[in-house]
């Protein structure tokens, strides 16, 4: 079960990153292993409220932020959000808090964020934890919703978008739904501060990915440390239909197919949160052991 999101904001900080007020939180012992989590579309770090505390307990030193639009970091209005923007923000953050190298998990928008940080300094990130979300843009396959908050009508559906609309969205792309008090606290972090207001502008990071698709394939497939990617097959986003790519690509890295019935979806870290835990502490771990 997730942690309420009055609960999660309440235990990190605003810091000033940039032009802007970015949403920060630190978990686990100032001298733990450093571990960067890094949040999809269109949520917040609280989608992580149900891993933390393993990682924590495991001795990590654990780093969440809201990145900008999102959860309880500024949401300017009519901006223009990019990816390349967002992982500035990630390393500012990293300055600020004086984290040098680290493992990186990385969930759906984040996921680009990431490419972008190994595209930047591969040999910053010790570890690298993927899960579903657009590595690929020829694989990519937005829902009707964010075709639609994507397309030139983006603008005009922000006022009509809903506890009751995102709901039903998370139906269609989750395999195992969460209880609706889960949901619930999903849904607060987009609403805070009226954030469905700028979710059509985020959008473009769908442009962005096509843009750096080459730049940030390299940085995916030409990464040399160890790779763990943790898959909801069950996902119409970014699902089953991309396994045989990293597969092929990457036959490196390990794969958890979260395919045990019924089969998970689109956030593996929300829907199926132990099965998520059981991959990742022993890959995080490993050197120490």
């Amino acid at each position: 079960m997730l942690t309420t999101f009055d609960d999660w904001i309440a235990g990190g900080d605003r810091i000033v990153l940039g032009d802007h007020e970015i949403f920060v939180r630190q978990d686990g012992p100032a001298g733990g292993s450093p571990v960067t989590l890094i949040h999809g579309f269109p949520t917040s770090s609280h989608d992580w409220s149900a891993i933390v505390p393993a990682l924590v307990e495991a001795g990590m030193r654990v780093t969440t932020l809201d990145l900008l639009g999102f959860g309880a970091s500024d949401k300017p209005r009519g901006y223009d959000y990019s990816l390349l923007e967002q992982s500035d923000l990630v390393e500012a953050m990293w300055t600020a808090l004086d984290i040098g190298d680290t493992a990186l998990v990385a969930h759906d928008y984040g996921v680009s964020v990431a490419q972008e940080l190994l595209a930047r300094n591969p040999a910053r990130v010790t570890r690298m934890v993927w899960l579903n979300g657009g590595l690929y843009p020829d694989l990519h396959r937005p829902i009707a919703t964010q075709r639609l908050l994507h397309s030139p009508l983006g603008r005009l559906m922000a006022p009509v978008i809903s506890e009751r609309t995102f709901t039903a969205a998370m139906h269609q792309i989750m395999g195992r739904v969460p209880a609706r008090a889960d949901l619930h606290e999903m849904w607060r972090s987009i609403a805070y501060d009226n954030g469905k207001a700028v979710q059509h502008r985020v959008l473009r990071y769908i442009d962005e990915r096509r843009t750096y698709a080459a730049r940030w394939r390299q940085s995916l497939e030409s990464y040399e440390g160890p790779s763990l990617f943790i898959w909801g097959p069950a996902d119409p986003i970014s699902g089953r239909h991309v396994i045989p790519r990293l597969r092929e690509r990457m036959p490196n890295a390990t794969i958890v197919d979260l395919d045990d019935g019924p089969a998970t979806g689109h956030y593996p870290q929300v829907e199926n949160p132990g099965a998520v835990i059981a991959a990742l502490l022993p890959f995080l771990t490993a050197d120490s052991q």
